[in-house]
């Protein structure tokens, strides 16, 4: 099959999917095509028991998707660079302790939290995973995903700052959480964990690089955007300085996701700001827009469907539903130690350690580094389990944030521990 005919395989049915779930079930369109897409595959896995060729076929379409090559080396570009226009600049730098705490302290915290807890869990499961290993499954969990739950936050009315700080966070522990990973890849082979300066001053290099390659192309690309004024033009250096910085830092063994972020924040505050005429702004804003949302509609469709392809291992199940509140109780713990933290010398707003636990939503950040693992005698558990999280993490959480956050946002209290 040719890569026109999966290309539009897939976006057909993510039009298809969206469609109904505009018409029929209402969800918000991420988790919405998400939930068909998945039923649609269960749908396939009954069939399979009777017409074994339909899933086949279906099956043999995700072999010909590289999910990794494709999220990571494609459209995470994009979904980084749309998502940090979003973003006041002001805004950022007034919460930059607790975006660089939560997203570089926490995301590293988390890592470690998930390692242990996990290891328990799968021994637990029946599954023996090395510590290294389970390492590399905390790097690839830790990210979160904000794209379900911005919206829902915009609509509800929850103080601009804590969307600044969600957003924030998640915008750059993308890119701590994929420099983790890749270091951690590499080593993970060996007997013993790689040493914790290793894996620090790895990280730094590679995030401090990145944001080098942000500013630079996104300086060279605003001095090209104040020379002209044709929106045609300012269309294409965008697409060039999302798609151009990613690949620079990526061919220096940088960070490419930070590079795309720093290089969004100035396209969208200084670049926009600066020289755009409303026409111009108007005609950004819809087509950065139009793609953010396609591109995500897509993304959360290929991880409705990626169930055709996972592991169906009595032990990995078992092993994977254990993992799913693992990830949940570091979530908190390392938020509620930076909350803490932070709250030392300035105030937070109410309900921070609950929006940012309940609403730091895994996706296919988290699925595409899994499926990056070569195959071998460890990959299939985490790939089980990191499919688990995910779609606990969209359909359960994504679903039931909005009455967590109206309920904060009428006083009410929750008797849990992630009431604080």
């Amino acid at each position: 099959m040719g890569l026109f005919e999966i290309t539009t395989a897939v976006i057909v049915l993510t039009a298809v999917f969206s469609y109904l779930n505009s018409r029929y079930v209402g969800l918000p369109t991420t988790i919405g095509v998400m939930a068909i897409s998945l039923g649609a595959s269960l749908l396939l896995l009954g069939l399979g028991e009777v017409w074994p060729g339909a899933r086949n076929q279906a099956a043999g379409l995700l072999r010909h998707i590289d999910f990794n090559k494709t999220l990571l080396h494609g459209m995470l570009a994009f979904l980084l660079f749309a998502g940090a226009q979003h973003i006041e600049l002001a805004d950022l730098l007034a919460e930059f302790t607790p975006v660089a705490l939560l997203a570089a302290v926490g995301t590293v915290a988390s890592m470690f939290l998930v390692a242990g807890l996990t290891w328990l869990a799968m021994h637990a499961g029946g599954v023996a995973l090395p510590f290294a290993w389970c390492l590399l499954f905390g790097a690839l969990v830790s990210p979160t995903d904000p794209i379900a739950v911005i919206g829902i936050m915009r609509q509800v009315g929850v103080p601009p700052v804590l969307q600044t700080q969600i957003a924030g966070e998640s915008l750059f522990n993308d890119g701590v959480g994929v420099v983790l990973f890749s270091v951690l890849l590499t080593t993970v082979g060996g007997e013993a964990p790689p040493g914790a300066w290793r894996v620090i001053g790895m990280v730094l290099e590679q995030s401090l690089g990145g944001i080098g390659v942000g500013l630079l192309c996104g300086l060279v690309v605003n001095q090209m955007l104040q020379r002209i004024v044709d929106y045609q033009v300012e269309l294409l250096l965008s697409l060039a300085l999302a798609m151009g910085s990613y690949a620079l830092a990526d061919h220096l063994n940088l960070s490419g996701p930070i590079s795309c972020v720093v290089a969004g924040l100035m396209i969208g505050n200084r670049g926009q700001a600066s020289h755009m005429s409303d026409a111009s702004r108007q005609n950004f804003d819809l087509f950065w827009g139009l793609l953010d949302e396609a591109f995500n509609a897509i993304l959360f469709v290929l991880i409705g469907l990626e169930v055709l392809s996972i592991p169906t291992v009595g032990r990995y199940l078992i092993a994977a539903l254990l993992c799913v509140p693992v990830a949940l109780a570091a979530r908190w713990v390392s938020v509620a130690a930076m909350v803490t933290l932070i709250r030392a010398w300035r105030p937070m707003e109410k309900g921070t350690i609950r929006f940012l636990t309940w609403g730091g939503l895994r996706g296919g950040l988290s699925m595409a580094m899994a499926l990056a693992i070569p195959a071998g005698l460890y990959r299939g558990p985490i790939v089980v389990a990191t499919y688990a999280i995910v779609v606990f993490s969209i359909l359960v959480q994504g679903l039931t944030v909005r009455k967590l956050i109206e309920r904060v946002e009428r006083g009410g209290a929750i008797s849990s521990p992630l009431s604080v």
